[in-house]
C-alpha cells in the first residue's frame, strides 16, 4: 500500500503520539495488573474528562492552561480518593473504581446534554481523534512523559500506593485528551495482559504489542477509510492475541 505525502503527514504525528502513549501506560498497565485494579484507568480517565467536559462548558478554550489544569485537578483529586479507599477498605477497591467510573459518566452526560455539540464532544473523548493531533504539542507531551517514566523507573520501589496514583492521574489525564479513553485503556491492559505468562523480556514483548498495534491500525484505518481510534484497538486486541499464543506455545 502506497501513501501520499498528505496521508504520511496526517499519520506520522499520530503514530508518535502512540508511541509516547505506548511508552508511559504500559509500564503502568503491568503494575495494574498486579495491583488488581484493572478498571482504574478507566475511572480516573473518565474523571479527567469530566475536567475537560466542565471546562468547555464554562466556555473556557480547548487548547488553554486552564482547561488543562481543570482536567489534571480531577485526575488528581479522583486519585487522592483512590488512594484513601486503597487504604481503608481494599478489599472492595474494584467495585469502588467502578462506582467513580459510573458517577463521573453520568455526570459528563448530564453537562453534555446542555451542550449544542454533546455527542460530538463525547465521541471525541472515547474514541479520541488521534489522526488530528497537533504536531506542535508532541514535543511537550513527551516531556511530560518523559518526567513520569524518569519517576517511574527511578524511584518505583519509593513512590508508595500514593505515589502510583498521583503519577498515574498524570499519564492518563495527558493521554485521554491525546488519544482517547478507549485507546488509554487499551494500550495499559492489552499488551501488558498479553504477556503476563511471558516473564522473559516482558516489558520489550508487550511495547512490541503496542507499537504493531498502532502502526497497523493507522495503516489500516487509512486504507480502508474507517475510524482510526477503533481500528487501533481492535489492531492492539489482536497483536495480544497473536503474541500471548506465541510466546505461551512453548508452555503448553
Amino acid at each position: 500500500m502506497s501513501l501520499s505525502s498528505a496521508e504520511l503527514g496526517i499519520l506520522w504525528p499520530a503514530f508518535i503520539a502512540g508511541l509516547l502513549v505506548t511508552a508511559t501506560h504500559v509500564p503502568l498497565g503491568m503494575q495494574v495488573l498486579e495491583r488488581g485494579i484493572v478498571f482504574i484507568d478507566l475511572a480516573i480517565a473518565q474523571v479527567a474528562a469530566l475536567g475537560v467536559i466542565v471546562a468547555d462548558y464554562l466556555g473556557w478554550s480547548p487548547t488553554g492552561i486552564a482547561v488543562q489544569v481543570a482536567a489534571l485537578s480531577a485526575a488528581l483529586v479522583c486519585a487522592a480518593l483512590l488512594t484513601w479507599t486503597d487504604r481503608r477498605w481494599p478489599q472492595v477497591q474494584e467495585a469502588i473504581i467502578g462506582v467513580v467510573f459510573v458517577v463521573a459518566s453520568s455526570a459528563a452526560i448530564l453537562v453534555l446534554a446542555k451542550s449544542p455539540h454533546g455527542s460530538e464532544n463525547l465521541k471525541d473523548l472515547l474514541s479520541g481523534q488521534i489522526l488530528w493531533v497537533n504536531p506542535g504539542r508532541l514535543m511537550y507531551d513527551a516531556l511530560f512523559y518523559g518526567v513520569i517514566l524518569a519517576l517511574w523507573f527511578g524511584f518505583r520501589e519509593r513512590l508508595g500506593r500514593i505515589g502510583f496514583y498521583v503519577l498515574f492521574g498524570c499519564a492518563v489525564t495527558i493521554s485521554v485528551q491525546l488519544v482517547g479513553l478507549f485507546l488509554v485503556f487499551t494500550t495499559l491492559v492489552v499488551p501488558a495482559l498479553a504477556t503476563f505468562y511471558s516473564r522473559r523480556l516482558r516489558l520489550l514483548k508487550a511495547y512490541a504489542v503496542g507499537v504493531l498495534g498502532y502502526a497497523a491500525g493507522l495503516l489500516l484505518s487509512v486504507a480502508a477509510d474507517l475510524p482510526s481510534g477503533a481500528m487501533i484497538v481492535c489492531a492492539i486486541v489482536t497483536a495480544g492475541l497473536l503474541a500471548a499464543f506465541i510466546w505461551r506455545a512453548p508452555a503448553l
